[in-house]
């Protein structure tokens, strides 16, 4: 199953709007996806045996804010986040996961 592309991304209010090609929209709290940002920063990096060094779990993003963003490839976005922020690439299926996950775990869009 191939992942749908971004038709349209909008900003509204404190939510990340996408319509997708395959015709659904998901809407993304924004100091969600800060919290999601897969960035080494937010989630931290592994060592050669594995060990994770570093990142912000558990971190409070109440009030971070997505302030712009850029399609990255034909593959991903990468949003900028009020806090200043910016070096989580999301891919289309993590966005998809992410949209899963807030409907709570439900198909779709």
């Amino acid at each position: 199953m191939s992942v749908p592309v971004p038709e349209n991304i909008a900003l509204i209010a404190r939510e990340v709007a996408i319509r997708w090609s395959d015709g659904t929209e998901d809407y993304y709290p924004m100091d969600f996806l800060r919290a999601a940002s897969p960035s080494a920063e937010n989630k931290g990096e592994p060592d050669l045996l594995g060990r994770v060094h570093g990142g912000t779990p558990g971190k409070d993003f109440s009030g971070v804010g997505v302030v712009g963003w850029h399609a990255v490839g034909g593959y991903a976005v990468q949003f900028k986040f009020s806090d200043g922020h910016s070096t989580g690439i999301f891919s289309y299926g993590y966005l998809k996961e992410l949209a899963a996950r807030l409907r709570g775990g439900a198909a779709g869009g």
